[in-house]
C-alpha cells in the first residue's frame, strides 16, 4: 500500500478551477465586447444615414421655402392679385348658378311628411359645400317630429342643426301652422 505523503512546509495548491473560471469569464467578456462593438458600429452607420437624409430634407425644405417666397412675391403683384380676385368672384358666381334647385326640391319633397310645409329656404355656398337654411311650418307636433326624424335619417341633408322652434302668433296665422321650425343643414347631393 502506497501512501501519499507531502512533507513540504506548504502544501501544493492547484489553481485549475480558478484558471478555468477566469478563462470562461474572459471568453464571455470578449464575446460581449465583440457584440457591443458590432452594435456601436451599426448604430453609427444608421446614424450617419439618418444625418445624410436629414440634411437632404433640410436642403429640400430650404429650396421649397425659397420657391414659396418667389411665388408669394409673384402673386402679390398688383395685376396678378386683381386677376386672382376676379377669378374668385367668378367662381362664386359659377358655384351659385350650378346649384341644382330641382334636385334639392325633389329630395325635400321625398322626405317632407304630410302636414309640413316649407316657408322659406336659403342655400349658401360655405367652404365648397351647400348650407341650406330652412324655415318650415307644421300643423301639429306629430308632423314636426316626423319631419325632424326624416331629415336626420336623410342621406342628402347632413349636419342638421335646429336654430329655433316656436309657436306662431295665432292672430296673424292664416296657414294654420302650430309650430314653426328654423334649422340649417348641409345639402350634400350636388
Amino acid at each position: 500500500m502506497k501512501v501519499r505523503l507531502n512533507l513540504a512546509t506548504k502544501a501544493l495548491e492547484t489553481h485549475r478551477r480558478f484558471l478555468a473560471g477566469a478563462g470562461l469569464t474572459v471568453l464571455f467578456a470578449g464575446l460581449v465586447f465583440l457584440w457591443l462593438g458590432w452594435h456601436v458600429y451599426t448604430v453609427r452607420k444608421l446614424d450617419a444615414e439618418l444625418r445624410a437624409r436629414t440634411e437632404r430634407t433640410r436642403r429640400e425644405m430650404a429650396r421649397l421655402e425659397t420657391q414659396s417666397r418667389e411665388l408669394e412675391h409673384y402673386f402679390s403683384q398688383k395685376d396678378i392679385a386683381n386677376l386672382r380676385d376676379r377669378a374668385a368672384f367668378i367662381n362664386t358666381i359659377l358655384d351659385a348658378r350650378s346649384f341644382n334647385w330641382t334636385l334639392m326640391f325633389m329630395d325635400l319633397e321625398r322626405i317632407l311628411p304630410g302636414g309640413v310645409r316649407v316657408i322659406s329656404i336659403e342655400p349658401k355656398q360655405v367652404g365648397g359645400r351647400v348650407e341650406v337654411k330652412l324655415t318650415v311650418g307644421a300643423l301639429n307636433d306629430e308632423a314636426e317630429l316626423k319631419f325632424e326624424r326624416a331629415l336626420e335619417e336623410s342621406k342628402e341633408f347632413t349636419d342638421v342643426q335646429f336654430q329655433n322652434v316656436h309657436s306662431p302668433n295665432l292672430t296673424g296665422n292664416l296657414s294654420g301652422d302650430q309650430r314653426v321650425v328654423q334649422l340649417t343643414a348641409v345639402y350634400s347631393r350636388i
